[in-house]
């Protein structure tokens, strides 16, 4: 969220152009994709997450794709994250779940969705693990809503939780709504190309949102993850938690694996926990396009290393 909104806007219709997504497939790997993403496959992602916990970062984990269209495709996803639970659990690796629900088949069928996110959740409850449950793009955002409140229904909040956006008008609303769930909540700005009639256009909107959806949440007593790699932010929120007297074991901070490691590193060694997103998969373009629309210093990295190439 920190250009301008025009810019995010060109790099999505660029993003968008056959041309671009068959080039960028392609090379994208070495241009700078492998900064921002684990892996193509299970060993990259566990060779990372090793490294990170040795180096003192809990981790959220994804296993990239979304929009599945084929309930085979969200099998194959629902596999995948089965072995890697059995890995993380094999190799001691401080880890939860991130999924997707459209990976999980929400675009096609919501039973589907369910029924795949319960059966990762009965296996991850049962070893004691986490599984976040994320947020997409606002089409998906009520059924997304429906599908948590459903898992609630089944798993405690020590087992699911949810995200919400900052961009969207809609959050504080849907904030309120979740509160008799005593939600485990990750909030972001939002990364996603939303229209202007859904989502806050401009920076210090989205950034005044922030902070009041998450000093309210943690004003009720709620875990909040606070997934940002703003100073400004973290800086207040820390304030506000001071004042307030917070304890530490009420929230965390979360960061995506390749942005800011020096601060993510700053934020351990002043003894916050401090998590660290891994995704990896071959379904990486969309995510990687979204982290070079939300800071320009990311398309730098990409030219630079086309230039060198």
């Amino acid at each position: 969220m920190a250009q301008p909104h025009w810019s995010r806007q060109l790099i999505f219709t660029l993003a968008g152009n056959p041309a671009v997504t068959r080039f960028v497939t392609h090379y994208g790997m070495r241009l700078g994709a492998s900064r921002f993403v684990a892996g193509e496959d299970l060993d990259a992602a566990l060779a990372v997450a090793r490294r990170l916990n040795q180096e003192g970062f809990p981790l959220a984990i994804q296993f990239l794709g979304e929009h599945v269209t084929r309930p085979e495709a969200a099998e194959a996803a629902v596999e995948e994250y089965l072995r890697l639970l059995a890995a993380l659990e094999e190799r001691g690796i401080d880890a939860y779940l991130s999924i997707k629900p459209s990976q999980m088949g929400l675009a096609v069928d919501e039973e589907l969705a369910y029924a795949n996110c319960r059966r990762i959740l009965e296996r991850t409850a049962t070893v004691g693990r986490f599984v976040r449950i994320e947020m997409e793009d606002s089409p998906y955002t009520e059924r997304t809503l429906r599908l948590y409140r459903r898992l609630r229904q089944r798993f405690d909040t020590g087992h699911v939780g949810i995200v919400l956006q900052a961009y969207l008008y809609r959050s504080a609303q849907d904030l309120e709504a979740l509160a008799d769930l005593e939600p485990n909540i990750r909030f972001v700005k939002g990364a996603y190309n939303e229209p202007a009639s859904v989502a806050y256009p401009n920076k210090a909107d989205v950034d005044r949102n922030y902070r009041q959806l998450v000093q309210r949440h943690l004003e009720r007593g709620h875990y909040a993850a606070i997934a940002t790699h703003d100073d400004r932010l973290i800086e207040d929120l820390l304030a506000f938690i001071e004042r307030r007297g917070i304890p530490r074991d009420r929230f965390e901070f979360q960061m995506l694996y390749g942005i800011r490691p020096q601060l993510q590193r700053a934020m351990r060694d002043r003894g916050y926990t401090m998590r660290v997103y891994v995704p990896y998969g071959r379904e990486w373009y969309g995510y990687f396009v979204r982290r070079l629309a939300e800071r320009p210093a990311n398309v730098g990295f990409v030219l630079r290393n086309l230039l060198r190439g």
